[in-house]
């Protein structure tokens, strides 16, 4: 079986900013070539053309192209045109590509195309209750109306798609892993005190409610410390950083508590993750977040947002505390609970590696995708 992806990011240095998106690709692609399956990676919009190979994994980067006119619908047919050439040429039997603005929009592969749910420009208007650009709509929608199969990473994910696109196809789950051999507790390296949020450095995920839960940790727990490890971005209604936004938000006096990482390498953010006491992670938007899984991996107690997909990885008193990011105290108050309670911390910790374990590991996750992709084929 030969396996592609078409993605706009894949974690590796010769790649361009990788987020989410890019850790599950890359989690589910080494699961399968340790099931002897080969795998491609089609990168688009890169700053230059290079194919290499990554443990085993065939990586295609693809420059932008810059056309006079019509430069949306020109890339798309020169991306068709490339990866229908290496279809052919070595056999892919099956292409997978993300609904993120509907890349495959108006193209035709010469195998199967299954296009997984991360978390549409779509979808991630309604949870921001935002409008949509009607282009993004547009090519959403008709790349979802003609994909062979869709999968969805949660079934929030897929619920609420098949409402914003009113699709009228069946979405199978299939949720994300991680390797747990690679994340794994070590607990020797934990800082008392020190909390980490991970993630892009932007509104959707919670950053401006964390500056306000902060103010009310810090004044209870002046010992805390806040690292915020992720690359800035500009808010979607100001314009303006989102860093700069919430360093606004926190009081001045407590600004000497806080650490910014800015966007770490893959390897590295397991370090942080280690440092800390506890994970705070309030996002109002998400598909299925790998920050959650990965950390939950390492045996950290989380406080997280109780939104829609949160109940699909958690379990509130169990792995963590669950709660609605705009409740400031109660936010506060179930971190301050964990910092001061390294019995329960570490109760919690192994309840979310338990749960992890048995849903989330990539084996299990491979061999389900595996399945999959051998009913697309012998369909």
């Amino acid at each position: 079986m030969h396996v592609a992806f078409l993605t706009p990011e894949y974690p590796h240095p010769e790649i361009k900013g990788s987020a989410g998106l890019g850790t599950s690709i890359k989690n589910l692609a080494a699961g399968l070539i340790a099931k002897e399956i080969q795998v491609t990676v089609f990168v688009y919009d890169q700053q230059k053309d290079v194919v290499f190979n990554h443990h085993g994994i065939t990586i295609h980067s693809i420059a932008k192209r810059k056309f006079k006119l019509g430069g949306w619908y020109l890339y798309r047919n020169f991306l068709q045109r490339y990866v229908n050439k290496y279809i052919t040429q070595n056999g892919i039997h099956i292409l997978e590509a993300p609904d993120w603005t509907g890349i495959t929009a108006f193209m035709s592969y010469k195998c199967p195309l299954i296009i997984r749910l991360h978390g549409s420009d779509g979808y991630f208007c309604n949870l921001e209750n935002r409008p949509q650009k009607f282009k993004n709509r547009l090519f959403e929608k008709s790349a979802l109306r003609n994909a062979d199969y869709i999968l969805s990473v949660s079934q929030f994910c897929a619920d609420l798609t098949f409402k914003i696109f009113n699709l009228k196809r069946d979405i199978k789950v299939i949720l994300n892993g991680v390797d747990t051999a690679a994340f794994k507790p070590e607990k020797e390296t934990e800082v008392d005190f020190q909390l980490l949020y991970f993630g892009s450095i932007i509104g959707k995920k919670g950053v401006l409610e964390l500056a306000k839960i902060m103010n009310l940790v810090f004044k209870n727990e002046p010992k805390t410390r806040l690292v915020l490890a992720g690359a800035d971005v500009k808010d979607i209604f100001t314009q303006r950083s989102t860093q700069e936004l919430f360093l606004e938000g926190v009081e001045p006096q407590f600004h000497k508590y806080i650490t910014f990482r800015e966007a770490l390498p893959y390897n590295e953010i397991k370090t942080e993750i280690a440092k800390a006491s506890v994970v705070v992670l309030p996002s109002f938007a998400e598909a299925l977040p790998m920050t959650w899984i990965e950390a939950m991996a390492m045996q950290k107690a989380l406080v997280t947002s109780d939104i829609g997909w949160a109940n699909e990885i958690m379990i509130d008193g169990e792995t963590g505390f669950s709660v609605d990011p705009k409740n400031h105290l109660k936010f506060s108050d179930r971190i301050l609970e964990l910092l001061h309670n390294s019995a329960l911390r570490e109760k919690m910790g192994a309840a979310a590696r338990k749960r992890v374990d048995s849903k989330f590991a990539l084996e299990h996750v491979v061999d389900q995708n595996i399945l999959f992709y051998k009913k697309v084929i012998a369909d």
